[in-house]
Formats: structure tokens, C-alpha cells, sequence
């Protein structure tokens, strides 16, 4: 699927960062930024900001792969066709990984941002995730997160959040809430047990293990993914008793 107007796919001649779409929504400003050329086969990398605040982009998608793959490792190998939720589809990456993985049987992704569906459905990110979202086991939730967590009629064998840039350092004061002993408590809700919650990090956050001990979650640890500058990413997981 091609991408359609009003999005802007012209390269810039120095290589500045042009904004493809930008949406007014409950939430705030979301936008999609290119640098490089016009598309994903032009060596483009796509940025999402939401209120100013960088998310993530195309560049690269490690971490968010581990995020993936981890919480999968985590849970046991006999357990069939496991549940999966991914909290926020961004630039699609931990979809992608999902569905890669024959394992995995429901794949259900809870995005708040109307706009971040659009650019995956019929819009410039749709040439990275138009498999991924054919795939009859995914299903995309236009919901909040948090909301959702609490009051979704489903459970799940593993939570993979990746909402924010980690747990101290939210994008709305709303995701505060996700990470909260109230948060933690809906997370574990949702879990069957011995499930799996995983939440990927732009840095560790000793106080954020704490407060999953202090919920209740078991075999709490974190793994690193080293990036180009500055502290590694992180994915903290943790696992409902049974």
C-alpha cells in the first residue's frame, strides 16, 4: 500500500528532517519526521515525537526486538500458542518480530495514537509493517493503555510495553500511572500466571525493579542493548507468580 496525500515525501537536499504529518490529538502534537530519502527503500529513517519529546525511529530497533524475544524466552517452552499484548505499535519493529515468530498465537498491539495507526495502515510506514498487520493472529487496539490494562476483557501470557522513553521518563503525566504499584498491580491482572511483563527502557532504572518486587513480580532483571552513544537501552522483565 502506497503512501497517500497530505503526507510529505519529498527529500530535503541537506538532509534536515522534514515533517511528513503532524496531528493535533487528546493526547497532544504527534508527529512523523524523514530524515534521508523518500522512503524505506531509500535508506529513509522515520522518527515519531509526541509533544516534543523524541520516541523512537527507524534506524535501528534492537531493543524493541528484545522486547520481543525475551519475554518469549522467559515464558515456558511448552506452553502453547501464547497470548501476546504489545503495548504501543510505534514504528512497528516489536510487531514485526511478533509475528516472525510462529510461536506466538494472539498478537494484540493497544495504540492511543489515531495518527501512528494511519501511517501504518495507508501511510509512509506501511512498507514496514503491512505483512505483520495481514497477519490473521494481529489485531490493533485503538485504546489507552493504561485504561486498557485495567478494564480490557482479555489476559495474556506476556505484556510488552514500550509507551514511553521507560518508567522515568514518561511522555504524558498520564503514563505515570502504567509504572505506579496501581499500574503494576493491572499489569499482573492481565497476566496469566506465570506470565511475563516486559517494558523496554532508553535507560536501566534500579527503582523501577524495586517496584516490581515490591508488586509482586518474580525473576525481575533487566537486559542491556548497547546504542551508538550514551547508556544502553534496556528491557526490564519480570514474571507473575503462579
Amino acid at each position: 500500500m502506497q503512501p497517500q496525500p497530505p503526507y510529505d515525501l519529498h527529500a530535503d537536499a541537506d538532509d534536515r528532517p522534514v515533517t511528513v504529518d503532524r496531528r493535533e490529538g487528546p493526547y497532544g502534537e504527534v508527529v512523523l519526521r524523514r530524515r534521508g530519502g523518500a522512503g524505506p527503500s531509500d535508506d529513509a529513517v522515520f522518527e515519531i515525537i509526541a509533544n516534543g519529546c523524541f520516541l523512537m525511529d527507524t534506524s535501528d530497533g534492537r531493543s524493541e526486538r528484545l522486547l520481543i524475544r525475551a519475554a518469549l524466552d522467559a515464558l515456558p517452552a511448552d506452553r502453547p500458542s501464547p497470548a501476546l499484548l504489545i503495548g504501543g505499535l510505534g514504528v512497528g519493529f516489536s510487531l514485526v518480530e511478533a509475528v516472525a515468530e510462529p510461536r506466538w498465537g494472539r498478537i494484540e498491539v493497544v495504540e492511543r495514537e489515531a495518527a501512528v495507526i494511519d501511517w501504518h495502515r495507508a501511510g509512509p510506514l506501511a512498507a514496514l509493517t503491512a505483512g505483520a498487520l495481514a497477519d490473521p493472529r494481529t489485531e490493533i487496539v485503538h485504546a489507552d493503555l493504561v485504561e486498557w490494562l485495567r478494564t480490557g476483557p482479555r489476559t495474556y501470557d506476556a505484556l510488552c510495553l514500550d509507551i514511553d522513553n521507560g518508567p522515568d521518563w514518561t511522555v504524558t503525566e498520564d503514563n505515570d500511572g502504567l509504572y505506579s504499584p496501581t499500574g503494576l498491580a493491572a499489569c499482573a491482572a492481565r497476566l496469566a500466571p506465570g506470565g511475563v511483563l516486559a517494558v523496554w527502557s532508553a535507560q536501566p532504572s534500579p527503582a523501577f525493579e524495586e517496584s516490581l518486587r515490591n508488586a509482586g513480580f518474580t525473576q525481575v532483571r533487566t537486559e542491556e542493548v548497547a546504542v551508538a552513544r550514551g547508556v544502553p537501552d534496556v528491557v526490564h522483565l519480570a514474571v507473575r507468580g503462579a
